[in-house]
């Protein structure tokens, strides 16, 4: 099998979203792509998929009828650089162009959750690449010590993110969009 994959996909450091699209759908999670070299990810943990469908969910019911809220969706940032955000907010549009996909000038905000496999990749090296992408809002969801979100907006002249807001009780936030959601609306149960 080993064999086979180099014979047929190229060796690290040269892969493209082409080689991506070439990839079997085996029902597993897809690789992401940083410049030209595959990124895995571990599984997510119970924990982040809750927060994350919780957060979906609240989004949703409060974003704006042009957008569309989904989770676990590729985003193109360029031919050798491809992730798949914990959630994402993108114009409606372009999930009936390409559901499986957006690209970055298409997406509004992503929300990635830390979780021990994904600190530095999660606080460092993505919201660098998708503020270089020119998306908009990034948020970063933090669970170690509870659940704190941090929402950041894009300075357009630097091409980074300047942190808008850090809550620990609710995200209360004037933009994107106008949004009130209660922690506890995003908290997984417990015992």
């Amino acid at each position: 099998m080993t064999a086979a994959l180099h014979d047929e996909f190229p060796p690290p450091g040269e892969w493209t979203t082409d080689d991506l699209d070439r990839l079997p759908d085996d029902g597993r999670r897809r690789p992401e792509l940083l410049d030209g070299n595959l990124l895995m990810s571990p599984s997510p943990t119970r924990l982040h998929q809750s927060i994350a469908g919780r957060l979906m969910a609240a989004l949703e019911e409060t974003c704006p009828a042009d957008l569309d809220v989904t989770q676990g969706v590729e985003v193109r940032i360029s031919r050798r650089r491809s992730f798949i955000p914990d959630l994402l907010v993108a114009e409606l549009d372009a999930s009936v162009r390409n559901p499986s996909q957006y690209r970055a000038n298409e997406v509004l905000l992503v929300v990635e959750i830390v979780s021990e496999g994904s600190r530095s990749i999660d606080r460092v090296l993505k919201p660098a690449l998708y503020a270089e992408a020119d998306i908009p809002y990034f948020w970063r969801i933090e669970t170690e010590a509870g659940i704190v979100v941090h929402a950041h907006k894009l300075d357009p002249v630097k091409q980074v993110y300047v942190e808008q807001a850090r809550m620990t009780d609710g995200i209360l936030l004037p933009e994107p969009w106008e949004m009130d959601i209660p922690l506890a609306r995003i908290t997984p149960r417990s015992r």
